[in-house]
């Protein structure tokens, strides 16, 4: 399994809507290398900006294997859970992870 993440953020990135524009999207993933850059390519497309822009697509997103890309690349943060009123326990958690999953959201207690 492949993922197209953001450098900077290490956000796994989805498909681009019909605007152009590519959101964030945690579930998606690539079965092979070529499939990957494949997607890869029609997000450079769909975003109808130059090579030399330096806000084009090759240069923001990059492509890595799952398990490398848990392992190395994927950033987390310091969140508290909403129970933990006086914030003395931080608890840290992957950036990818879906809201509904994070001790920090009111969706978590409430299942």
């Amino acid at each position: 399994m492949y993922y197209i993440y953001e450098i900077e953020t290490t956000y796994i990135m989805g498909k681009p809507d019909r605007n152009g524009v590519t959101r964030p999207d945690h579930r998606k993933s690539y079965k092979t290398l070529g499939a990957a850059e494949a997607a890869l390519t029609r997000i450079c497309k769909a975003e109808g900006l130059l090579p030399t822009d330096p806000n084009y697509a090759r240069f923001r997103y990059g492509i890595a294997a799952a398990a490398m890309f848990h392992q190395n690349v994927e950033k987390s943060r310091t969140v508290y859970s909403i129970m933990d009123t006086a914030k003395e326990n931080p608890i840290t958690e992957r950036v990818n992870m879906p809201y509904h999953c994070s001790p920090s959201s009111e969706s978590y207690w409430s299942m």
